[in-house]
């Protein structure tokens, strides 16, 4: 039966700018027990914080709202709570994320870290780093906690990926029963992300795991990173939350009727503005 095992990497220290990030895992990798250093086939899952730091990502922010509204593309929905507003927003990564991926846990006092510049770019220059340090082809994903709608809670998902199969389009293929497969095309690297989320911890100062049993996702540098995994643009269901819809909706509605010129096109125009745009 197939299995596969995950574990995090101890021994890295704490990051900051300007460290060589693919030497320092490295070789926390290297001095790992027997059996838990990087062999044929495994993937490394590194938490995009750790990347961010080393590329120095720090900004310098008194109010985190600024830095969140500098790296918002697009605001898909916000919620006023008795703390602020929460915004889900589009970043410039493509990422559809709460408060843009900006964080201020663990960072130093007046700054914030942004997300790394080019998270495929990362994992593509570590995941060479390593498979001519080590001598194996192995996969990189890049990992950070997102939420997901309809769901409470968060898991970690892929947004940067190097030498890993980011999906298995298993479409055309046959299921148990012999039927043909239409749609099925598994995020493999947000599942590898998710798995090694149980064993890294969002507090246990443990940024690195490595995944084994997964070989036949490993494949070749130049293969499409995890940006291939947004669905932004014309192919996205969910553009738009409820506020923003209506929102927008009613402006369009205004427009339509101000064109008409009168009542009953103002009445015409906000039903075609509100049902467009809440259309995906």
């Amino acid at each position: 039966m197939p299995r596969v095992s995950a574990w995090a990497i101890g021994g890295i220290p704490e990051i900051v700018g300007g460290d060589d990030l693919a030497r320092v895992i490295g070789d926390a990798m290297a001095a790992a027990a027997d059996g838990d250093r990087p062999v044929e086939g495994d993937i490394v899952v590194v938490t995009s914080k750790v990347i961010s730091k080393a590329e120095g990502r720090f900004v310098v922010a008194a109010d985190r709202e600024e830095a969140i509204t500098a790296e918002t593309v697009r605001v898909v929905a916000s919620r006023a709570h008795g703390h602020g507003v929460t915004r889900i927003v589009e970043n410039r990564l493509g990422v559809v994320a709460a408060a843009a991926g900006v964080d201020s846990s663990n960072t130093p006092e007046g700054t914030v870290l942004l997300l790394p510049v080019d998270p495929d770019a990362s994992a593509r220059a570590l995941c060479a780093a390593w498979r001519a340090r080590f001598g194996v082809t192995i996969g990189v994903v890049v990992s950070d906690t997102l939420g997901r709608a309809w769901r409470e809670g968060q898991t970690d998902a892929a947004i940067g990926a190097a030498g890993v199969l980011v999906v298995d389009d298993l479409r055309g293929s046959t299921d148990a029963q012999g039927r043909t497969l239409d749609v099925t095309v598994p995020a493999v690297a947000d599942e590898i992300a998710g798995l090694t989320d149980l064993v890294k911890g969002k507090a246990a100062g443990l940024p690195v795991a490595i995944v084994r049993g997964l070989a036949r996702f490993v494949t070749t540098l130049d293969a499409p990173g995890a940006r291939a995994l947004v669905r932004t643009g014309p192919t996205d269901m969910f553009r738009l939350g409820t506020d923003e819809a209506i929102a927008q909706g009613l402006e369009q509605g205004r427009e339509l009727g101000q064109a008409a010129g009168h009542a009953e096109g103002f009445a015409e125009g906000y039903a075609a503005g509100t049902a467009s745009a809440i259309q995906p």
